[in-house]
């Protein structure tokens, strides 16, 4: 199948063109991190109205691209939720537009989703394994047993990690996005400098926490005589850092325990950050499991990392039609939080 996916969920305007779910021909990605830098974040509304200036384009392109036409195109995947709402609805109508008008089946697929399947873009996995999903909205570990069949494990219970990185950059006075600016400064300073604190790391549970931490950065800097430059400057984000991987390695890890499972799933655009890989390729060969990590350029929002499931759903003779509307909240399942002697 030739498939053409739609991404709009934050502020990246995204299409791609993805043959069998497996082979990327094109992957067209808008980014409006420059728009929405002097604001220190997204604003929902700016995003909506750049998502409707440039979706058309980023189509059009995408097909360019992968020279070919809508003609030829045989299905269509876009993301229907979670999300930003009006910036769904972007997507999500230029989907059912092009489905109407040129009579191809049209399925809505989930983000998170997309993230955790990503990888299968670069190199497919056996089911089952674990997933570990780390963006700026999202820090969720499932337990997948194929394309559609997914149970939570454990979920941030207040700020996802991206969230944490970017607060924590903006207490600093770094420019946005702070999450990259952070794993940049952070690789020339001492992890071991301060000692932040690692909650919810001993708790019983596979849920994370990162608001905490936050405050104790906020906590730290309020102490110092002047604002931290230089070396300090670097400390801080390096411990920072080290302080969120070690979370999330020793969930990820005990979920893989609990669940019998060796093999590793990691995705999100949290997963670009350079300390994290670092620390889950020495836990994979530590603990002996074969691990994944999505491309840095699948980690972060796309619209070819739909087309994974959305091929598979739509081979298997789904067919959203027109009917569905976009949705800012949609859990991925519907599983008890499980939980895990650590």
């Amino acid at each position: 199948m030739l498939l053409l996916s739609i991404e709009t969920s934050c502020d990246e305007t995204a299409a791609a063109v993805v043959r069998d779910g497996r082979f990327m021909l094109s992957n067209q990605v808008s980014s409006q991190v420059e728009v929405h830098a002097e604001y220190g974040g997204v604003v929902p509304e700016i995003a909506s109205r750049k998502h409707l200036e440039m979706i058309i384009p980023v189509v059009r392109q995408a097909l360019r691209d992968a020279s070919v036409t809508l003609e030829e195109i045989e299905g269509i995947a876009v993301t229907r939720g979670p999300g930003l709402l009006g910036a769904l609805l972007v997507g999500v109508s230029m989907a059912k537009s092009l489905a109407l008008a040129c009579d191809i089946p049209l399925v809505g697929v989930h983000h998170i989703e997309g993230h955790l399947l990503a990888g299968f873009l670069d190199r497919p996995v056996d089911f089952p394994f674990i997933a570990l999903v780390v963006s700026g909205g999202h820090t969720h570990i499932y337990r997948v047993d194929g394309i559609g069949i997914y149970h939570t494990l454990g979920r941030t219970i207040d700020d996802a990690v991206g969230e944490a990185f970017d607060k924590t950059a903006n207490l600093l006075g770094l420019s946005y996005p702070g999450g990259a600016m952070i794993d940049r400064l952070a690789q020339d300073g001492n992890p071991a400098a301060i000692s932040f604190p690692r909650p919810l790391m001993y708790d019983g549970t596979l849920n994370f926490s990162f608001s905490g931490l936050k405050t104790s950065v906020l906590t730290y800097l309020k102490k110092q005589v002047v604002p931290p430059e230089g070396a300090h400057l670097h400390d801080i984000c390096a411990s920072f850092q080290a302080s969120v991987c070690d979370l999330l390695i020793k969930k990820t890890e005990a979920a893989l325990r609990q669940e019998g499972l060796k093999r590793l799933v990691v995705g999100g655009g949290v997963a670009c950050n350079s300390g994290l890989r670092a620390a889950l390729l020495s836990m994979s060969e530590r603990i002996g499991i074969e691990l994944q990590m999505a491309p840095p350029v699948l980690c972060g929002d796309n619209a070819a990392m739909l087309a994974v499931a959305g091929d598979f759903y739509l081979s298997s003779g789904r067919n959203d039609g027109l009917a569905f509307d976009a949705v800012a909240t949609w859990p991925l399942d519907k599983a008890v939080i499980k939980a895990c002697s650590l």
